[in-house]
Order: C-alpha cells, then structure tokens, then sequence
C-alpha cells in the first residue's frame, strides 16, 4: 500500500510538473505573440500603451508590451492607395475588371446648366503623418471617401455638361485636386493626394442615346466650320494677293507714264530754250536727226532733186549704215 501511495504521489508530482511547463509554454507563446510585432518595408507601426499614443516604430521586428498594455497599428505610409468613385474593381490585373451595380448614387450629379452627368474618377493618395491619420480625424478613409463626393460635386456643378464631358475633364480633375488637398489640410487627416482621375464621364444611360445624337451634330457642325474656315484662308489671302499685285501694277505703270511724260516734258524744254538761243541752228539740227533716224529704218534709198526730175545713182546707204553699226559695236 505504502509503494502505490508513493507512486501515485510521483506521478501526481510529475503531472504538476507538466502542467507547469504547458502553462509556461502558453503563457510564452502569448506573450510571443502579442509582444513581436513585424512592420513591413512600407508601413510604420503606430504604438498605443493603454489606449494612449506612445510611439511610432520603424520597419523590421520589434517589441511592445504583451497582454494588450500596448497595441499596435501598421500604417501603409509608403504606398499609395486609391478610392474608386461609381464603379468598384473586380479584379485587377491584364484585364481589370470592373463593376458599376450599387454605385450610381455616387457618380451621378448636377452639373451648372442643370443637366445629370455620370461622373467616374479615382482619388490616389498617400498618409504622410500617421498620428493624424489615426487620430485627427474618425475612420479618415470614411471621411476621404465623402470629402472627395464633396469637392467632385462642387466643381462638376460649377460647369456646363459639355465642359465635363469634353474639354474641361483635366480642369475638373486638376481643379478637385486642390481643392480636396486643402480639405485634407483643413482637416488635418494626414493624407496627402497625389492624383484625381476622371476615369469616365457619361450623360445618364436613359438619355445618352439622344445626347450622343446632339454631340455627333454638334461635331458635323464644327467639321464644317473648320472646313469653310480653311476654303476662306486659302481663296481670300490669294485674292487678296492678286489684287495686291494689280495694284502695285497699276501703280508702277503710272509712275513709269508719269516719269515718261515728265522726261519728255522736260527734253522738250530743252529743245525750246535751244531753239530760242539758235533758232535755224536748232531747227536744222533736228531735221538733220530726224533724217537719220528715219533713214536708219528705211530699206532702199533712192535720193533726187527739188523737182524730181534728175534721180541720182542709187547709193548703198543701208550697207554702210550696218557696216558703221557694226564698227561701233
């Protein structure tokens, strides 16, 4: 009896023993496992000791208090993230896919001549500070997701449909950009954007069959307008050459008529005021040049008295005129 006793105190001994060890075990593996903590290469961890904020720990391995004396937060600080606005992805990858059923309230919206536009655009941006982010502002992905409907609806509403639809899509984006970048500041969220993407813009799906058609008009309208706009610049810059030409023309011949009658004005002066001085001397003198000018032109020369009665030899003036015009070249 002695002998079962004392092997049952043993094994009640060993058993405590054991149980000992297991506690032990547990309780490391819980301290372990509330205590080591991995950061990622693109996060911080922000440390709370008893619900208070304490510290923020870099990337790697580290250690916080076990037991939930302190908590930690891993904030994605070098990543950048996106919210979607009208439309969800599916799946990403070669061929995103997307879905739009569920999200009409969001991207639907008036515009400022009191049209509906389905708007979809993307929000990226980064958390630079992670204390703001985590205790500025409650749940600051809620309150990014309602700010950005905010400004989208502010400025969409600020424009025509057209501007939204067509030209004035990078201004719409560039101009919610800043203005949500300020909200964020005014807030002090923590977040930093980095880019507001317009990824589609559409008149409703009930009325986009008949807005289509008022675009497709609109465009056959401008096309002929540029067209009769380019037929105007290259017919009138041409006439307006031309006219230009005749003028000068017109102008260059007056002046070489007036130069012409002024020279002859004024040679006839000179023969006047010769003939004054000497007047048989003069009028011999141009008769005498008039005479070889008009002989110049003449072929045969057949040379007579006063009378006519006496014709002399016919002279070969015409050989020794082009003999002498010859010499002088």
């Amino acid at each position: 009896m002695k002998n079962q006793d004392q092997q049952m105190q043993d094994l009640l001994h060993k058993a405590r023993k054991n149980i000992r060890k297991i506690l032990l075990l547990v309780i490391l593996v819980v301290v372990a496992a509330t205590s080591i903590k991995q950061v990622g290469p693109e996060e911080e961890g922000v440390v709370l000791q008893l619900g208070k904020f304490n510290r923020v720990l870099d990337p790697g391995l580290n250690f916080i208090l076990p037991a939930g004396i302190e908590k930690m937060y891993k904030i994605p600080v070098q990543r950048q993230l996106k919210q979607e606005f009208g439309f969800r992805t599916v799946e990403a990858g070669t061929r995103t896919q997307y879905t739009k059923a569920g999200y009409g309230d969001e991207s639907l919206m008036l515009t400022g001549d009191l049209n509906i536009a389905d708007v979809e655009w993307v929000v990226q941006y980064r958390i630079v500070d992670s204390y703001q982010y985590l205790f500025r502002v409650r749940d600051a992905e809620d309150a990014l997701h309602d700010m950005s409907e905010a400004a989208m609806r502010k400025i969409v509403g600020d424009r025509t449909v057209n501007e939204v639809l067509t030209v004035g899509r990078q201004e719409v984006a560039t101009t919610v950009e800043v203005l949500l970048q300020q909200m964020c500041d005014d807030y002090e969220n923590g977040i930093r954007i980095d880019q507001v993407v317009l990824q589609d813009v559409n008149p409703p799906e009930s009325v986009k069959a008949s807005f289509n058609a008022v675009n497709e008009a609109q465009q056959e309208r401008e096309t002929l307008i540029n067209r009769a706009e380019s037929e105007y610049n290259r017919v009138i810059p041409r006439a307006r050459g031309e006219a230009e030409e005749t003028i000068q023309r017109a102008e260059g011949f007056a002046l070489n008529r007036v130069n012409r009658g002024t020279g002859e004005a004024d040679r006839f002066t000179a023969f006047y005021n010769e003939y004054i001085k000497a007047p048989e001397v003069t009028r011999k003198r141009i008769y005498l040049e008039t005479l070889e000018r008009i002989m110049a032109n003449t072929g045969t020369k057949i040379i007579m008295d006063e009378d006519g009665a006496n014709i002399l030899p016919l002279l070969n003036l015409q050989q020794q005129t082009n003999l002498q015009q010859q010499t002088e070249q």
